[in-house]
């Protein structure tokens, strides 16, 4: 029976049911979630990779389960800690599956297993396809009309629209960058082109929008069509390595600076600091860890291997040196970590509203992923394990630079 080690591993009074597939329980009747053990395999893939991947590989391969509030089901890391499991326990386990030896079960397909040195532009292309050449569909779906994908900036009002708060932060980012008509803008990374539409229809810019995702290009050049912006807005397949035809009044940076890697961050302002105009502003939006966090560099876990291969979270003190040596004059940092965790909130509600579409457009597995990935990174803005901030950096020419005493978008 699996009953004594339910007990070891999670307490006798978890917050959330667990039931395992030989009847096993703990936890209470009137539990908001239950998390399913369904099979041996799910043993297995627990005992032979101990700790988050291991469980990550459990649920996405569908041998363990989640019924009811997945975010009251997460919060059971907090009672088992690091997910790692004594050796007490292990054997326990293995005694359960009738085996002398443990070989631990292949990965689910959705696993990303990229090759070659890191943040080259072949594997950067590789990790962003893993991630966003989806489905255009499924990220509709899941984002809404606008398909924004970066945190959106709220009122206080409960019943504001998600559409509207990812209008508000596009406007946002407008009035920090200073946008005029007649200039130009830069938008690294630029999604399925939503900031680039809205500084072009509310701001009178040229907008040049880079992205190296195939899928993302092909549905913001269809959005730009449509809108009518064909003149004021290009999409570019395209690295913000081989951006050459500078200088342009404003760079936005939403979302992707994530991908960049710790050791490309020098090259990255660098880079954009060479395309800028004097005085030209670089508004840097991007998920950030507090410093006792440590780095996720070449961490197997679930996020690595299922949602961010080769992402890095830097601490914003590091991103403000970096700027600075490349010769920006940082001149304000604006924290939305609560603003990101009820966007999170809000696309986990899409997804679950719409769940039988979102499981025929990219699969079972995959949207198992996307569910556990967006209710524990909204858990994580909530508890400050992850920040988020935006950071604007003025090309640095000394003497008026152009931002005011008092910046507009404070008032």
């Amino acid at each position: 029976m699996l009953q004594p080690v339910l007990e070891e591993l999670v307490g006798v009074d978890p917050p959330v049911a667990i039931e395992a597939y030989d009847g096993s329980r703990v936890g209470p009747r009137d539990a908001p979630a239950t998390v399913v053990v369904r099979s041996p395999d799910a043993i297995r893939r627990i005992v032979t990779r101990p700790g988050e991947l291991g469980f990550s590989r459990a649920y996405v391969a569908g041998d363990l389960d989640i019924e009811g509030d997945v975010f009251a089901a997460l919060s059971l890391k907090d009672n088992i800690g690091s997910l790692s499991l004594r050796p007490s326990t292990v054997a326990a386990l293995v005694r359960e599956l009738g085996v002398s030896e443990l070989r631990p079960l292949p990965p689910p397909p959705e696993e990303a297993r990229l090759r070659g040195r890191r943040h080259t532009r072949a594997r950067d292309a590789a990790a962003i396809a893993h991630h966003y050449d989806v489905s255009n569909d499924f990220y509709r779906l899941l984002l809404g009309p606008s398909l924004t994908y970066s945190c959106a900036v709220w009122t206080d009002d409960p019943a504001d629209a998600l559409e509207a708060a990812q209008a508000r932060k596009h406007e946002l980012i407008c009035r920090k960058l200073g946008l005029q008509p007649g200039m130009r803008l830069l938008d690294v990374g630029c999604g399925w082109g939503s900031m680039a539409l809205h500084a072009a229809d509310h701001h009178g810019v040229d907008v040049v929008g880079v992205t190296v995702s195939r899928r993302q290009v092909e549905l913001a050049r269809t959005r730009v069509s449509e809108a009518g912006r064909a003149d004021r807005v290009e999409i570019r397949l395209q690295d913000y390595r081989d951006v050459a035809d500078g200088p342009f009044d404003a760079i936005s940076s939403v979302g992707m600076f994530e991908h960049v890697g710790a050791v490309r961050l020098a090259e990255y302002v660098e880079r954009l600091h060479g395309l800028l105009a004097p005085r030209g502003r670089l508004l840097n939006h991007a998920i950030s860890r507090p410093p006792y966090q440590r780095p996720l560099l070449h961490h197997p876990g679930f996020i690595d291997r299922y949602v961010f291969p080769d992402g890095d979270l830097l601490e914003v003190g590091e991103t403000i040196t970096a700027m600075q040596t490349a010769g920006f004059e940082v001149r304000d940092v604006e924290g939305l970590r609560e603003h990101y965790a009820l966007t999170l909130r809000r696309w986990v509600a899409n997804l679950e509203a719409d769940w039988d579409e979102a499981v025929r457009l990219v699969g079972r597995a995959r949207a198992r992923v996307w569910r556990i990935y967006l209710a524990g990174s909204a858990l994580n803005f909530e508890s400050g394990l992850t920040q988020i901030f935006q950071t604007l950096g003025v090309v640095h020419a000394g003497g008026d630079s152009g931002v005011g005493l008092r910046p507009p978008w404070r008032s």
